[in-house]
């Protein structure tokens, strides 16, 4: 495994880091504890010690799953959370305890970023997890319920109280990123980028370049089709929200699988899957110091984490750019 400073944290993540929104269930159909937990602690014996998880994941549940995963063996995870994206008002989960719909439990959810909002959610992460401090604690989304300078300062504060080791940001613009570093320092912004999503490349990546942080990738495999095991008429289940994805229409499914099958010969070159081609890729990018790989099961961390181990060649990385080049996917 392959380890990288979050910034100029001092703290040390792995280049692949176990993506925990899936464990949690809500969004994706359900969770199953006992996997759950054996994938994150199979992830540990692979090297993979980071971990990202948030409270809207399974609306509690994630952290929960986390911090079980890790009792015993804390201070050897870097464990990355996230405030501001809320469910209910007073933050219990016993309000979405009942069988609800997606569109129900999703209407619920909002986001807050006031400084009595962070410092709340701070401790419910905290208990949930099971910890007396977070590594790195990430704004989920930019809010405009509260000034920016308000929710970094509860950060500043976090810091001093020694709750969080590292302050950070998730879907932030590079303004954004400028606007909130006049009050804290932010380590890096974790934001979605796969071969078929490249968009933070014309500003994001030049400012955390330029100003030593660092970019935490997700959604790598966007949200698994880059592992070329969806098919045009796929059907996902009603719990699934991918289904809502623009990138998981027909005719993008038949492209990217199109596209799949032209670097097919690369990942042969390595004895590797599409899933572990598309995660080394990400992580050989400017600026990218890990990405976010979910697992839902031992087997499947064991794949993820085997990515790391692979040396993509100039060429190689080449092919795949040229190819992407080509790639025309209708986004609208």
């Amino acid at each position: 495994m392959i380890y990288r400073e979050l910034g100029e944290s001092g703290i040390k993540i792995s280049a692949i880091t176990f993506g925990a929104w899936a464990i949690g269930g809500f969004m994706w159909g359900g969770s199953d504890e006992k996997q759950a937990i054996g994938a994150i602690r199979r992830g540990y014996d692979l090297g993979v010690t980071t971990i990202d998880t948030a409270p809207i994941y399974g609306l509690g549940l994630s952290e929960e799953l986390v911090g079980k995963a890790v009792k015993g063996n804390r201070e050897n995870y870097q464990i990355l959370t996230k405030f501001g994206m809320r469910w209910n008002r007073t933050g219990s989960q016993e309000d979405f305890s009942s069988d609800k719909g997606f569109e129900d439990l999703w209407s619920g959810v909002y986001l807050d970023g006031t400084r009595d909002s962070v410092m709340k959610e701070v401790e419910d992460s905290l208990r949930r997890l099971g910890t007396d401090y977070i590594d790195y604690y990430q704004m989920h989304w930019p809010v405009d319920n509260a000034p920016l300078e308000e929710t970094m300062e509860a950060l500043v504060r976090l810091k001093e109280q020694g709750k969080i080791r590292a302050a950070g940001v998730c879907n932030f613009s590079a303004d954004q990123l400028r606007e909130a570093e006049k009050t804290v320092r932010i380590e890096a912004d974790q934001v979605p980028y796969s071969m078929v999503r490249r968009d933070i490349e014309k500003y994001v990546v030049p400012y955390v370049q330029q100003h030593h942080k660092g970019i935490i990738a997700y959604s790598p495999m966007q949200r698994g089709l880059l592992t070329g095991k969806f098919e045009p008429g796929t059907k996902l289940s009603e719990g699934d929200n991918r289904k809502f994805s623009r990138y998981f229409k027909p005719d993008n499914i038949r492209k990217i699988n199109e596209f799949l099958d032209q670097i097919k010969p690369i990942a042969r070159n390595h004895d590797a899957t599409l899933a572990q081609l598309s995660l080394s890729w990400t992580i050989h990018q400017p600026g990218v110091i890990s990405a976010l790989a979910g697992s839902r099961t031992p087997h499947q961390i064991d794949d993820n984490a085997r990515a790391a181990d692979l040396e993509l060649a100039p060429e190689e990385l080449q092919t795949i750019s040229d190819h992407l080049d080509k790639l025309n996917l209708d986004l609208d």
